[in-house]
């Protein structure tokens, strides 16, 4: 019987397990992870992360989707763990932090938030390429995202609508994240399916700044600097030049929920 330590953090609706496995004790197998991540058997969260060492930086984050399979970038996973850092001392408020993940080198400055923990700026990959039609969009932002404008986003059917594109013939194998969003008042409304939840989340980071990015071709004069999610609003800012776009940050709250102990046969 192994007991482990865990936390649970939030952004934005998005919520996720951390594991502080710096001594690399804890057991990388699948269905252990989406146990973990199950709402009625587990802990329950959209996924699981570690913080490991990392020679250069201040840590490294491996980031797991709640079916238990080792996947690419999350932008809010990796708000929350630069505020894991941040209550294991790792990293303080108004410092930079830099971290590896899947898709490479990334960096957050913290700012303690009486309501919401922490607000965590951090800055994303560079996007080098955006395929438009006349109302999608597909580009990478770390994670693999398809967009699909609507005018409203209350009535869709988002399982039906993102099902039809996630298990198309061109994404049934490796999967795509599916973002629907609908223009606002100098910000866009976006609803995002997430392969590896299979299901809707509250917030999806990388989803938003997919969103924002393809804003820029899909509601020309609109300017994007707001993005609202069911499970709260983020910011996006970016620099761009043609079809590459730089500099990209993605900012909005962090936030502890509660911590505790899990115990687990695992050796």
């Amino acid at each position: 019987m192994k007991t482990i330590r865990f936390s649970k953090y939030q952004g934005t609706g998005n919520d996720f397990i951390l594991i502080d496995n710096r001594d690399k004790s804890f057991p990388k197998d699948q269905a252990l992870i989406a146990h973990f991540c199950d709402r009625r058997f587990g802990i329950g969260a959209d996924g699981l992360i570690l913080l490991e060492d990392h020679p250069e930086y201040n840590f490294r984050m491996v980031y797991y989707n709640a079916d238990g399979r080792e996947s690419s970038m999350c932008g809010n996973g990796g708000r929350c763990i630069a505020a894991f850092a941040a209550d294991l001392d790792l990293a303080a408020p108004g410092a930079a932090v830099r971290f590896e993940a899947a898709d490479g080198y990334h960096e957050a400055e913290l700012i303690e938030s009486i309501s919401h923990g922490y607000i965590v700026d951090l800055l994303m990959q560079d996007v080098k390429k955006v395929t438009v039609t006349e109302n999608t969009a597909v580009l990478n932002t770390g994670s693999p995202h398809y967009i699909i404008t609507r005018d409203e986003l209350e009535s869709l059917d988002i399982i039906k609508e993102a099902h039809a594109v996630r298990y198309s013939a061109t994404y049934a194998k490796e999967g795509i994240n599916v973002n629907f969003i609908a223009p606002g008042e100098e910000s866009i409304h976006v609803r995002t399916y997430e392969r590896g939840v299979e299901d809707e989340t509250f917030s999806c980071g990388t989803g938003v700044v997919a969103s924002a990015i393809a804003a820029a071709f899909l509601f020309p004069g609109l300017p994007v600097h707001t993005i609202h999610t069911k499970g709260g609003t983020l910011s996006v800012r970016f620099e761009q030049e043609g079809e590459k776009f730089s500099h990209v940050h993605l900012t909005g709250p962090a936030e502890k929920v509660f911590e505790g102990e899990i115990r687990t046969l695992s050796a």
